[in-house]
């Protein structure tokens, strides 16, 4: 762990002038206050205060002030950012005037499902597997879903007109320390694809904040914008994030068997438990109104609530591969979600399924499809007194009121669609 005269040491000799303490709210927009390099050693004295309510709710629960505590280890200088006065980025945990973690912060809810697990006996890796779109922005620098490119599944440049950007930000993030296994462009035109090395849980949630910023600072650069918008186009294949799980217990992949064609009994309980609860892990995993516009037939995205070794529909697949421990691949996750809140109610729903031992095949574990919509998704969390047990009832009855207001708004707009389908006919 660094040391706090460790840090003073480094913000001095790499002239690192700004330092961004950050965290995320309940929804994962990373919250940002920037402190110079001569306020720095105050703020490692965990004295920077701001005002909770702001940014967890208007819930009259919660206290006003609240304090950012750099975690110490997440000290990153950001290489896009300007080498001469240079900036720096801390994530932080939020916590009251006597030190104790706010219960509702997502970075806290991510480490009680890591101390859970490690109380059984668990220890996770976790690598994932991330997608997004690079669209051109217009004359103002607006946004646009136009792209140029008619690039499809691993096809390099020319038809790859953002093998550049895309090459930017995997060099970017190995000068942070980020360990990247691979990167390609994805199936639709302007979509990529960027996979992490595993790591344990904390440090891939931490990695995939800074990571989504690198993406949209750096595609700014090019002329493009990044969005992690599950489905910013009709007519092509979302993007998703499949999240990769190994679970280690005495050292030994629970996942692992010696005969490769079989799937061990652990593997089993673990999805099962994943299928149990999938319907309100959604909410979660799958937070936006447009999130279930990705989940339709036809574009190799999971709709069936069932495992599979090789069919693409499902939304829980055991990932064996030459060289390779065993993983479970949850595929219905898209990258919309709130990193620490996604890992977190994936490791625990997965292993309420190995200590309940769950069968995955079981009629009251698979169960049809996915929700359909938010609103669908929302009233599954809202039954499911498990996920409120793990991520507290205070946090799940606000983050549900707010998804709800954000649907109802949805229902109110007139489409283009219904103007199209309805305005001559009726």
């Amino acid at each position: 762990m660094k040391t706090k005269a460790e840090i003073l040491d480094l913000v001095e000799r790499e002239d690192v002038e700004f330092i961004r303490l950050q965290f995320t709210d309940m929804f994962g927009n990373l919250k940002n206050v920037a402190v110079t390099a001569a306020q720095l050693g105050r703020v490692l004295d965990k004295k920077y205060a701001f005002d909770g309510s702001s940014v967890f709710g208007d819930n009259n629960t919660i206290e006003e002030e609240y304090y950012l505590v750099p975690d110490m280890d997440t000290f990153a200088i950001l290489p896009w950012r300007p080498q001469h006065g240079k900036v720096a980025r801390l994530l932080c945990d939020v916590c009251d005037e006597d030190g104790n973690t706010l219960e509702m912060s997502p970075r806290t809810i991510l480490k009680r499902a890591i101390q859970s697990a490690k109380e059984k006996g668990y220890t996770f890796y976790i690598d994932p597997e991330c997608e997004f779109f690079l669209f051109h922005t217009d004359e103002d620098g607006i946004p646009t879903t136009v792209t140029h490119e008619t690039a499809g599944y691993m096809d390099v440049g020319p038809l790859d007109l953002g093998e550049n950007a895309r090459r930017d930000i995997v060099l970017a993030l190995e000068e942070m320390g980020f360990e990247i296994e691979s990167s390609h462009h994805e199936s639709a035109p302007g979509q990529h694809e960027i996979d992490f090395q595993e790591a344990e849980p904390l440090h891939i949630a931490d990695s995939m904040v800074t990571f989504k910023s690198a993406v949209k600072s750096i595609s700014r650069r090019f002329g493009l914008h990044a969005t992690f918008m599950p489905k910013p186009k009709q007519g092509v294949a979302g993007s998703g994030l499949h999240i990769n799980i190994s679970v280690y217990k005495d050292g030994r992949n629970v996942f692992n068997s010696n005969d490769r064609t079989e799937v061990t009994e652990e593997a089993k309980w673990f999805m099962g438990g994943i299928l149990k609860h999938v319907k309100s892990m959604c909410a979660i995993t799958n937070p936006l109104v447009n999130s279930y516009k990705r989940i339709v037939s036809g574009f190799e995205a999971p709709q069936d609530i069932m495992w599979t070794c090789r069919h693409r529909n499902a939304s829980v697949k055991v990932r064996t591969r030459l060289g390779e421990d065993s993983k479970i691949e949850l595929r219905f996750p898209d990258p919309s979600a709130n990193p620490y809140l996604a890992i977190a109610i994936c490791m625990a729903a997965g292993l309420d399924g190995l200590e309940r031992r769950l069968d995955p095949g079981s009629s009251d574990v698979s169960q049809g499809s996915l929700p359909g919509t938010l609103r669908e998704a929302i009233g599954f969390l809202r039954e499911d007194t498990f996920i409120q047990e793990e991520f507290g009832k205070e946090f799940v009855q606000i983050y549900a009121e707010a998804k709800m207001q954000e649907w109802d708004a949805y229902m109110t707009q007139v489409s283009d669609w219904e103007i199209n389908q309805y305005l001559n006919r009726i």
